[in-house]
């Protein structure tokens, strides 16, 4: 089924042409991703289809019944309430059956409800389909999922009584997705939903989207996030729109085939187009062969000639080098403590360094990664503990906060004013690199966006010629053309790397190590990403059977009753209260059913053969009341017993 079509689809501002003509479709349970650089129009497509802003020509096809959810880029929740009241706004709904339903169930209890059997078949009628409703639309487990989503997005059961107002930034992003994904929407549409996640939140929310029921449409920088969920890919380049079927790593592939096909196709045609020119250029004068020079001057205007594969983008080009080569030790960290004055993040940090070693630092968020970074560069003063610098290490710094990027000056004074000797015509050669030309070097620093901001540091970075590069985020703000350059510079590198990311995919590519900092320790894995998460979960299955056989061991021993699930002790109260009314209510049914039983016994009653009849109704109804509340009680009792 069709959740989305968009045909023909066009928009311009002002005079600059965003989309083109953009055709796109998504089905049911699809997993769709749109790529591009920044700028390129992605945000603006989800815009519209999401109804948030207007298109200049074409139509966007989305059936009625179809519930469209979206989180805006850098979306954080505003709320008066709650976390866990805030959650609960989605199933105000369910919590209205929820309680019809107990209303309901106090009705059915009245002991007067049987007199009238049409009244009690109605009432249970509408008891029977409610329930049927309230369980398909998942009332019985709304609690438990988002708990679990909360939990998932990093949101303990402490922290559901905080208001929404306290928190930062970024968990108010988190919060905003958790709160979309437990709407569940048919269609899914997220504009950069990885941004605030450390690498556990990610793994949470690939595994969650891989199994979400309805269709999602996603754009994202992160490579490997995008390997993991999508499984069709639309490119969005110069204000068109190329699908390609398959992942991220599947759509790099065929990009590169079909560069390579249109590259030969294009040069076929500019050597046909060099040959009909000259052609023409040599014959058009001579009075035999200007007929024929004329008729392919009008084919050469008549023919349609594809524009160069590479069309007007253009890409950073830049690497890095070094001035003089350390020594093998680079650096040697040992029972370090870091964070501030009037607060420890972590400590015992162990860490050894050596030349051209590519190290990656991995951990949740606020475990201290940024500030161990910035101790070893020494914007930080260490707590406690030693660090040795080896002989010969210089040291370039990438801050991810950009909090040296704050100057008005242009971007070419930023540049100049550190490398004073260079001439202009160098420094402007160097920004070229970066894709700052022409008007851009003199834009204000503080007016740059993320991205412009991201590729002056890492030109600053450049210019260094560090031995050790120590960077913090430097993914962040680049778009996938960036990242990509950004790798093949740091591959090529021939100094050492110490790295904060939560790119996995870059990583994998960059790291050698991986460092796991915990907020009392840290522990080092020799390899990459997808060794490090390999190794990892080894570990865990290591050390869970390690506990099973500990448990098997002292199974014999008593269970203490303190170790029993808060949630089943919670139970066996609401089973035991409902057991005690239910027999209060088979006590009155018994009593009842004595009363009409004595009557059917007085002669006076029993030769009235109306009389009798209207009685013996009665009792078949109260009886079968009896019934009902037996085999719910004899239900419970099971329950009870199994827990």
């Amino acid at each position: 089924m069709i959740v989305l079509q968009v045909n023909q689809l066009y928009k311009s501002f002002i005079t600059d042409e965003i989309l083109s003509g953009v055709k796109l479709e998504v089905q049911h349970r699809d997993r769709v991703a749109l790529v591009g650089r920044n700028g390129a129009g992605k945000s603006t497509l989800l815009k519209i289809i999401a109804g948030q802003m207007s298109y200049d020509s074409g139509e966007i096809i989305i059936p009625k019944d179809i519930k469209i959810g979206y989180l805006e880029q850098h979306a954080g929740l505003d709320s008066e309430l709650s976390i866990w009241d805030e959650m609960m706004t989605i199933f105000v709904g369910l919590q209205q059956m929820e309680k019809k339903l107990r209303t309901l169930e106090q009705q059915m209890a009245e002991p007067t409800v049987y007199e009238n059997q049409e009244t009690y078949a109605k009432l249970m009628a509408e008891y029977d389909q409610l329930q049927h409703d309230f369980k398909d639309a998942g009332g019985y487990q709304y609690e438990a999922d988002t708990r679990s989503v909360l939990h998932g997005m990093q949101f303990f059961p402490a922290d559901y009584e905080k208001p929404i107002r306290s928190l930062s930034g970024g968990q108010r992003t988190r919060l905003a997705l958790a709160k979309l994904l437990l709407s569940k929407p048919d269609l899914l549409i997220l504009d950069e939903p990885t941004n605030h996640l450390d690498i556990e939140t990610l793994a949470w929310l690939e595994n969650y989207l891989k199994g979400y029921a309805g269709a999602i449409l996603i754009v994202s920088h992160d490579r490997y996030f995008l390997d993991q969920v999508v499984s069709i890919v639309y490119e969005v380049s110069r204000t068109r729109v190329t699908k390609y079927t398959g992942n991220y790593s599947a759509y790099l592939d065929e990009k590169a085939k079909n560069y390579e096909r249109d590259m030969k196709l294009f040069e076929r045609q500019q050597d046909e187009k060099a040959k009909m020119e000259a052609f023409i250029q040599k014959n058009i004068a001579r009075a035999s062969t200007t007929k024929m020079a004329q008729s392919r001057r009008k084919m050469l205007e008549r023919t349609e000639w594809m524009d160069a594969p590479d069309g007007d983008e253009k890409s950073a080009s830049f690497g890095f080098t070094t001035d003089k080569q350390s020594g093998n030790d680079v650096l040697a960290v040992d029972a370090l403590t870091v964070g501030y004055p009037d607060k420890e993040i972590s400590r015992n940090i162990q860490l050894r360094l050596f030349r051209e070693d590519r190290i990656a630092l991995v951990g949740p968020n606020g475990v201290g990664k940024s500030t161990l970074l910035k101790t070893v560069v020494q914007d930080l003063p260490q707590l406690t503990g030693d660090i040795r610098y080896g002989t010969n290490v210089q040291i370039g710094y990438y801050d991810q906060e950009q909090a040296k990027l704050n100057s008005n000056k242009s971007v070419l004074q930023e540049l100049w004013d550190e490398w004073p000797l260079m001439n202009e015509k160098d420094i402007r050669t160097v920004l070229g690199r970066f894709l700052f030309s022409g008007d851009d070097v003199g834009k204000s620093v503080n007016s740059l966006s993320g991205g412009e901001k991201a590729r002056l540091a890492l030109a600053k970075l450049m210019m260094q010629k560090a031995n050790f590069l120590v960077l913090d985020e430097p993914t962040n703000h680049l778009d996938l053309d960036s990242k990509e350059i950004l790798e093949n510079a740091l591959i090529d590198y021939p100094g050492t790397l110490l790295f904060v990311s939560h790119d996995r995919y870059f990583i994998n590519r960059i790291a050698t190590k991986v460092v796991e900092l915990a907020p009392d320790s840290s522990f080092e894995y020799l390899g990459d990403y997808d060794y490090y998460v390999e190794k990892k979960q080894e570990l865990a299955e290591l050390a869970a059977m390690k506990e099973s056989s500990a448990v098997e061991a002292s199974s014999i021993a008593k269970v203490s009753t303190s170790t029993i699930d808060k949630d089943a002790k919670k139970r066996e109260r609401q089973i035991r209260r409902q057991l005690e009314e239910i027999e209060g209510k088979m006590t009155a049914l018994d009593e009842q059913i004595a009363v009409l039983e004595e009557q059917l016994c007085n002669p006076a009653i029993f030769s009235d053969h109306e009389k009798a009849l209207n009685i013996q109704n009665e009792l078949d109804t109260v009886k079968s009341a009896h019934e009902i509340f037996e085999m719910e009680w004899l239900e419970l009792s099971e329950e009870l017993e199994n827990l």
